[in-house]
């Protein structure tokens, strides 16, 4: 079983405490048609290392193994979005690198496996670029970025949604800035263009290249 803290200093200076894989289990299977819809948001405030991102991401990308098999074309796509539903912020750096890092190897190894030798290290680079985007070292309650030290800077956290909208090969990304995410007003809430959040901007290019600045349409 694994350890539920790191050490004693840690759980003083910040709470740390990871969750033990059971409980883990349980909590998913409360929402557990949400957690095989492969395209359903999840948002976890305060990730550490990535246990339940990393559970819920197992059970996205089996279903998309048993609808996509076939087709590495389809398994890339929905795979990549699978990946791009999963969010997570971070207050300590280290946490939230392996948090990326274990969602990433775990991704990997899913899709080397459904495409076997036809694999492309474009989509594998996609992968780890839409990681970057969507798992931040950041402070969940003042909704801002940090720094090594886990201290706020002035940058608020950001979050990109992804989508495949046009059945082709080209994904959407949409960012946003996570404070007007979780700190709607009832005006806001009154008016659709605003409800998820303050619009950012809006980027569209091949699934295969989503890291190249100078494929995306704006």
């Amino acid at each position: 079983m694994a350890k539920q803290i790191k050490s004693k200093q840690r759980v003083a200076d910040h709470g740390e405490v990871f969750t033990d894989e059971k409980e883990v289990g349980a909590m998913c299977d409360l929402v557990i048609e949400e957690t095989q819809r492969i395209d359903s948001r999840f948002l976890e405030p305060a990730c550490g290392d990535g246990n339940f991102l990393i559970e819920i991401l197992k059970r996205k990308l089996n279903i998309v193994k048993k609808k996509y098999r076939k087709s590495n074309y389809d398994y890339e796509r929905f795979s990549l979005l699978a990946l791009g539903s999963i969010y997570g912020v971070e207050l300590l750096e280290d946490n939230a690198r392996t948090c990326r890092e274990r969602l990433f190897r775990y991704w990997e190894k899913q899709y080397k496996q459904a495409c076997k030798k036809d694999y492309d290290e474009n989509t594998i680079n996609s992968a780890k670029f839409i990681l970057t985007r969507n798992i931040v070292c950041g402070n969940a309650i003042t909704l801002k970025c940090v720094d090594n030290n886990g201290k706020d800077i002035e940058q608020p956290i950001i979050f990109s949604e992804w989508t495949l909208p046009f059945n082709d090969a080209r994904m959407q990304r949409k960012d946003y800035t996570l404070d007007e995410l979780v700190n709607r007003t009832d005006i806001q809430k009154a008016n659709p263009i605003d409800e998820e959040g303050k619009f950012l901007k809006q980027y569209i290019s091949h699934y295969k290249k989503i890291c190249n600045k100078e494929e995306f349409e704006c």
